[in-house]
């Protein structure tokens, strides 16, 4: 069955949005690309509504329909998210010849297969934590959903926009990606001219090499994203433009990511799977452009490996807490502090990052911090002293012991060595 119609009909898409609650008894809605609610369908949430009654929180409710409909042009055309509320949503953009025009919005609902959790659980330790728990009761009012179920959902709902809309399906965000990396590898392309008048340039970029990895063991990627295309860039820049000579240096690179991927914790058969599936995809291609969206599709999948993020059920809470500890590594953090930040109590947040991430906050912290630390000791203007506290440790001695814990090696040895002789526990 195709979808036959000329333009985008709204009246068409608040009919389906009311079939879909009918057959599923879940609540959905239809969004503009603003965020705002264009129609409401036949199940209210009482909650919902009485706390969009301030408008502080129909503020926050609009961004997060925002964040939900980014996200899902973003993992192809569905994606769950959390509110902040800690009630789970599933949503799916309705285009018009590949421009988002607004987006059907399922829930809320409570994303459990935990039959016992409780109101308190889900409110947390968020701002308005007081004042939601006078409304507890109305939680009780809200389905309780199983990740399976909600998988289902999701599905079926991405199903009827696709119908809805009209036009072509494009995929936006791939190409708005593709589009900033060859705007930022150009730009990069650009200084190294400059700089070529002025100095000599190595033919490959070594050190920048070992920051993309460092990057992408902890799963940094904005920071890998942007290392890259100045690797790409370089490799373009003293290539000659030799297309031959940027693939072979290209699929160095890939088995660089590759095994910086399963160090930071990836499983190894899926990525070195998938390496092998994209090292004859190369051969496939024929120019540069080609080569540079491929590329940042690679870069993309293995850091999404580092954390199997496909299993991850509480994603948004997960993305939300790992973000906030990438740009706060340097400062003490707590538990408690990033519960908060995610908007759950600490003792709920701990599970499930203990469940998902399989190790707990604080390896993960001190993970981070070791990482970035092996970067701080290329520089030997910096004492270890130094270098500890910029990446969080107090104690030097503490700081001292967890690398060796990590690295396998003290920081000093580490630095004389200059990395080389750094082997994970894995691979001892």
């Amino acid at each position: 069955m195709t979808n036959t119609r000329k333009t985008l009909n709204m009246d068409t898409v608040y009919s389906y949005a009311d079939s879909y609650e009918t057959a599923t008894g879940i609540r959905c809605a239809v969004i503009d690309s603003k965020g705002r609610e264009l129609h409401r369908g036949k199940i209210c949430c009482e909650l919902c509504d009485k706390l969009r009654e301030s408008p502080e929180f129909n503020e926050k409710c609009i961004r997060n329909h925002l964040y939900g409909a980014y996200q899902a042009e973003r993992f192809g055309g569905k994606y769950v998210f959390f509110c902040h509320m800690g009630l789970a949503h599933f949503i799916s953009p309705v285009t018009e010849d590949g421009l988002v025009k607004g987006a059907l919005l399922g829930g809320p609902i409570i994303l459990s297969n935990d039959e016992e959790l409780q109101p308190e659980d889900i409110i947390g330790n968020q701002p308005f934590a007081k004042e939601l728990l006078k409304y507890k009761d109305y939680f009780n009012h809200i389905p309780m959903v199983s990740t399976l179920r909600t998988e289902a959902l999701s599905d079926i709902l991405y199903s009827v926009a696709i119908f809805v809309s009209y036009g072509t399906q494009g995929p936006y965000e791939s190409n708005r990606e593709f589009q900033d990396m060859q705007g930022a590898i150009n730009d990069y392309i650009l200084s190294l001219k400059k700089e070529e008048d002025e100095n000599k340039i190595d033919p490959y970029p070594l050190e920048k090499e070992k920051e993309l990895v460092s990057y992408i063991t902890v799963g940094n990627i904005v920071q890998a994203r942007r290392v890259l295309n100045e690797i790409f860039g370089h490799i373009f820049f003293s290539s000659g433009k030799n297309f031959n000579i940027i693939k072979a240096r290209v699929l160095e690179l890939v088995v660089v990511l590759s095994r910086a991927a399963v160090e930071g914790g990836g499983d190894m058969r899926e990525i070195f799977g998938m390496n092998y599936v994209f090292l004859n995809d190369i051969h496939k291609l024929n120019t540069v452009e080609e080569l540079t969206e491929w590329l940042t599709k690679i870069m993309a999948r293995f850091s999404d490996c580092v954390f199997n993020l496909t299993d991850i059920k509480h994603v948004d809470v997960l993305y939300r807490s790992l973000n906030y500890i990438n740009n706060n590594y340097m400062k003490k953090i707590t538990l408690e502090e990033v519960a908060s930040y995610s908007f759950l109590s600490p003792t709920y947040f701990s599970r499930i990052f203990k469940e998902e991430m399989k190790c707990t906050f604080n390896s993960y912290v001190n993970k981070v911090r070791i990482e970035m630390s092996k970067r701080l000791l290329a520089d030997e203007q910096l004492s270890l002293a130094e270098i500890a506290e910029l990446v969080g440790y107090e104690d030097q001695s503490y700081f001292n012991k967890v690398f060796k814990k990590i690295a396998g090696v003290s920081p000093g040895k580490y630095r004389e060595s200059k990395g080389r002789l750094y082997k994970t526990p894995k691979e001892r």
